[in-house]
């Protein structure tokens, strides 16, 4: 068994390099406007080049138009990422990233939402394998799956303590300001993400291969494991990834189910009380200021940033490997 590796044709790489370049305009457009004190010009600065950039891909007016149009969700979303990162005090972060208290929030905030994501897909990958397939009552369940994705998050924390806490499906479980309570309240409101996702990708498989797979005599397990969970897999992992990322964002739902939590703190070897990263960061508003959640806030969007980028490298990197007999 040889191991080959594809190399990136040059035209992606000629469009890195143009993303690149773009890249850089636009932090020194924005760094200049900055200094400024009109970061309203850089706004502006963003639809002209994307208009540009419109007319230079010879599409006419629709083009521009299109590009302009774009370009404007473009400035909703990034301006105030940019002008977050911009007003951030090093010191301040300095500071925060050196609390013990930050430290044991911000492994909470990956931890319990990766238990959560894993929860999502052991359970969600085979059902979205079934919905996939198709069956009586399909519509009903899909509908139960997406219902997370339209409930008030503050209802689906009390949707939860209903359904799991005193009086619940297991009375012995305490869920009430419990980890068990924070990973059932993260994947309620994450699951439908890792559920879509994994079926999208075994939608996306011809049926045919698992037919012949069958043909030729293996068992539906043998099928799934050899073809279909190979192909799909993915999009399993980013169902998972999806999953992950909507736990950590997660607050209201949290916030009524486990406002604070004990767990134990490998760093420590101690059990340890601590609130999930949103609550933390909320109460951190209340109690110091826009500075002090913001030097908060870019900690925990600096890691999850990585650990997100780390995943989409790995999955990336394991597509363009392939294994050559």
């Amino acid at each position: 068994m040889a191991t080959r590796t594809t190399p990136l044709p040059m035209h992606a790489l000629g469009r890195g390099s143009v993303a690149l370049a773009v890249v850089a305009v636009q932090l020194v457009a924005f760094a200049a406007a900055y200094s400024l004190g009109r970061p309203t010009l850089y706004a502006a600065f963003v639809v002209l080049s994307a208009a540009g950039l419109g007319f230079a891909s010879r599409r006419g007016l629709f083009g521009v138009a299109m590009a302009t149009l774009g370009s404007v969700l473009l400035v909703a979303l990034g301006l105030p990422l940019l002008l977050f990162a911009a007003r951030q005090s090093p010191s301040l972060i300095a500071e925060k990233a050196l609390d013990p208290g930050v430290h044991r929030v911000l492994y909470l905030g990956v931890y319990a939402p990766l238990l959560a994501a894993v929860a999502s897909l052991a359970f969600g990958v085979p059902l979205a394998y079934h919905l996939s397939r198709g069956f009586a009552g399909q519509p009903l369940v899909e509908s139960l799956v997406d219902l997370p994705l339209v409930v008030p998050h503050s209802v689906a924390g009390i949707i939860i303590l209903f359904g799991f806490g005193q009086g619940g499906a297991f009375p012995g479980l305490s869920v009430l300001g419990t980890l068990p309570g924070m990973v059932l309240a993260l994947t309620f409101v994450s699951a439908p993400y890792a559920v879509n996702a994994a079926r999208e990708a075994f939608e996306s498989v011809d049926d045919r291969l698992e037919y012949a797979a069958r043909v030729h005599g293996a068992s539906p397990w043998q099928a799934f494991r050899r073809v279909t969970g190979p192909l799909a897999v993915r999009g399993m992992v980013t169902g998972g990834v999806l999953a992950w990322a909507r736990a950590v964002s997660e607050f209201g739902a949290v916030a009524v189910v486990a406002y604070s939590v004990e767990f134990f703190y490998p760093p420590a070897g101690e059990r340890v009380i601590a609130q999930h990263a949103p609550v933390f960061v909320y109460n951190t508003y209340l109690q110091g200021g826009l500075d002090e959640s913001g030097a908060v806030a870019a900690l925990l969007l600096a890691v999850s940033a990585a650990i997100f980028l780390l995943v989409r490298w790995l999955t990336t990197d394991a597509t363009t490997t392939q294994g050559v007999a």
